[in-house]
């Protein structure tokens, strides 16, 4: 790529395996944080959050495995200021051509005294000994201070110029819960960058959480601060409202240029395939009005923006769709188009599936072909997103009929596959919906707390796919769930059964209390 000498360059830190999969219900799979790692290795992100290896044994082996898959990216794991934190972290990262260990600890009086329950000074020896540790581990190590924002500046300077001393070679100043404004960000940075001894050593990054909806200005106020890395997410997945969507600073700094004098290695071209690549394996579906790679981000309805996109598209659209590699829906696939039609519009929409998946994927492609007029693009998108979400579904929809009567009875005769053994259960409802949900819960024997379900259309007409979307809570855990399907109540099913199927992973959370960011 070009790159204009008189740009400094930003650094792309991507925390969507790790503080994108704290959100409720994200909870991915090992196949699919793969499939993530990848995408985001192949648009050019420098440093890959992959995980927080002392949570559990399935997070450490997910970091090891996206260790030895990566081939560009640095790849780090996260740890708290805790000796058997680091050297977990460092004994999965070591996989990795480019590692690093990620430490933090809280900093704000707040977290000091209701969280940590320790004074300053304790806090600065913990800096000292542990990021020490992690430098005797491996040569790049981040160190963040937890609730920086609300941090004072004196003490905030202190832990900064110890963590730097001790070996860190980036500080991360995030703000954690979401709670500062871009002015004060911005003189933030520029004075601890100024006035810590050493900071010239390190390279300083912004994290910040969108609870005020100020994730992104925050992001690049604290660049303009002098920040040079900035963490984020794909589709600003993260805990409570969110981190800075990646997507959107990446654009923000390519299209604003002339106001803001940096740039970064993302191909911007794939940033529409790596949000959908996430939309499906975290099963969080990317509102319509989403900036970027929402499904109304180029869309225009007005009169007047009509008119002026017919004249010149620049009237109402400062970037243009492909350079964030979205196309126009198009109408070139049927029942007729075979397989090598089909692979072939597969690849052009960013999707590669081994055999297995692509051959699931065509006959889900050619019943569906069968029953809709016209297949669009979205069709597509969703069926094979619809497919990823789906694997390794320990419950799987067999059979189905409804029955739904105007002021009588709404019935569901169901008939599912638990690990390979098929069950049939019939069951009544207050409706055609809750109905199927009462079936589904009597088969499965679960009795899962319904939190939300939609339903929305991919495409337009009366037989275009229904979108259903179910997110579930049992047990303390939350998973999310989605479908595409012609028919609106079998989408429903198989949502439902795929959130319930999510929900019934089990996954350790020895250590998943206070994590950074």
């Amino acid at each position: 790529m070009y790159v204009d000498s008189n740009k400094e360059r930003v650094f792309i830190f991507d925390t969507t395996l790790r503080d994108g999969e704290q959100s409720p219900g994200a909870t991915m799979t090992l196949e699919e944080k793969l499939q993530v790692a990848e995408a985001l290795d192949e648009m050019g992100v420098d440093i890959i959050e992959a995980g927080f290896p002392i949570a559990s044994n399935g997070d450490f082996e997910a970091v090891v495995a996206v260790a030895k898959q990566v081939k560009n990216a640095t790849v780090a794991g996260l740890a708290r200021a805790i000796s058997a934190d680091i050297d977990r972290a460092g004994e999965a990262v070591r996989h990795a051509r480019k590692g690093r260990i990620h430490t933090f600890v809280s900093t704000s009086p707040i977290h000091l005294a209701h969280q940590m329950k320790k004074t300053e000074d304790e806090v600065i020896e913990i800096i000292a000994r542990t990021v020490a540790q992690a430098r005797n581990l491996i040569d790049d190590v981040e160190w963040s201070a937890m609730d920086a924002t609300r941090t004072p500046m004196e003490f905030l300077k202190r832990c900064v110029e110890t963590a730097i001393k001790a070996g860190a070679t980036t500080i991360n100043l995030p703000d954690t819960v979401g709670y500062a404004v871009p002015e004060e960000h911005f003189a933030m940075f520029k004075t601890i960058i100024e006035s810590v001894p050493g900071a010239e050593k390190a390279i300083f990054s912004v994290h910040c959480h969108d609870d005020l909806g100020m994730a992104v200005a925050n992001s690049l106020a604290g660049v303009a601060g002098g920040a040079r890395q900035i963490e984020c997410t794909i589709n600003g997945l993260g805990e409570r409202a969110g981190n800075a969507a990646l997507e959107e600073v990446v654009m923000a700094l390519r299209t604003r240029g002339d106001a803001m004098p940096y740039y970064t290695e993302i191909d911007s071209t794939q940033l529409s395939r790596a949000s959908r690549i996430v939309s499906a394996a975290s099963n969080f579906p990317v509102q319509y009005n989403k900036a970027i790679v929402g499904k109304n981000a180029f869309a225009h309805e007005s009169g007047i923006h009509q008119d002026g996109m017919l004249k010149n598209a620049e009237t109402y659209e400062i970037m243009t769709p492909a350079s964030v590699g979205i196309k126009e829906t198009t109408l070139v696939m049927g029942k007729h188009s075979g397989r090598a039609a089909y692979k072939d519009k597969l690849k052009e929409l960013g999707y590669e599936l081994g055999d297995n998946a692509f051959q699931e994927a065509f006959q889900r492609f050619k019943d569906l072909a069968d029953r809709k007029k016209h297949v669009y693009d979205a069709d597509i998108i969703a069926l094979v997103d619809d497919e990823v979400g789906s694997v390794g579904d320990r419950i799987r929809l067999v059979d189905m009929e409804v029955v739904s009567k105007t002021g009588g009875v709404h019935r569901c005769d169901l008939t599912v596959t638990i690990d390979g053994e098929q069950t049939a259960v019939s069951f009544e409802g207050t409706g055609s919906v809750d109905a199927i949900f009462n079936a589904i819960k009597a088969a499965s024997g679960q009795n899962p707390h319904l939190v939300l379900y939609a339903v929305d259309g991919v495409t337009g007409g009366t037989d275009a796919q229904a979108s259903a979307h179910v997110r579930l809570e049992m047990n303390g855990r939350i998973a999310s769930g989605n479908a595409a399907e012609p028919d609106t109540l079998v989408a429903s099913a198989r949502a439902y059964l795929n959130a319930l199927n999510r929900v019934m992973i089990e996954r350790g959370a020895s250590a998943q209390g206070a994590l950074a960011g």
